[in-house]
């Protein structure tokens, strides 16, 4: 008698996630008004998250669009130099706080690298962008404890 051996897949579970594009610009009057003007002025792309961090001579800015390869495009042609990571977007319903997700991901010995809020939360729930040490895992913990994670579909 054989016995039959589980068949692997060729792709482990890979979280929802949206593309965070950080923007690094001279800590001058205007730039930052220039960057969001390009989203404006873009019949594709919208800014659906903004986090500012500054020093005394330059910025990074981080920037959630609704639709990453438009905004990827419309950087590139513009000339704006950006890096790229992969983040959470989690919605908290009711009964869901940030200490209870933040617990969730403590159990999970996983580091909040930054958070910060979403402009635009899909059907005005408050929703908050998450980079962790491990988004695939930070995402199967939030998901197994019934936090709704969005893609970049659930911002356009």
């Amino acid at each position: 008698m054989s016995q039959m051996t589980p068949q692997r897949t060729g792709q482990a579970y890979s979280p929802p996630s949206v593309r965070q594009f950080s923007v690094f610009l001279e800590n001058k009057v205007g730039r930052l008004l220039d960057l969001v003007r390009m989203f404006d002025e873009a019949p594709n792309v919208h800014l659906c998250g903004l986090s500012v961090l500054e020093s005394s001579d330059h910025a990074v800015v981080r920037l959630i669009p609704s639709n990453g390869d438009a905004a990827q495009e419309m950087l590139r042609d513009h000339g704006v130099t950006f890096a790229v990571l992969d983040l959470l977007v989690v919605e908290l319903h009711e009964g869901q706080t940030i200490s209870s997700m933040c617990l969730c991901l403590l159990g999970a010995e996983l580091n909040i690298r930054f958070a910060y809020p979403l402009l635009l939360g899909a059907g005005g729930m408050p929703t908050i962008a998450l980079a962790v040490d491990d988004h695939i895992l930070g995402g199967q913990i939030l998901r197994k404890k019934n936090f709704r994670l969005l893609g970049e579909c659930d911002l356009a």
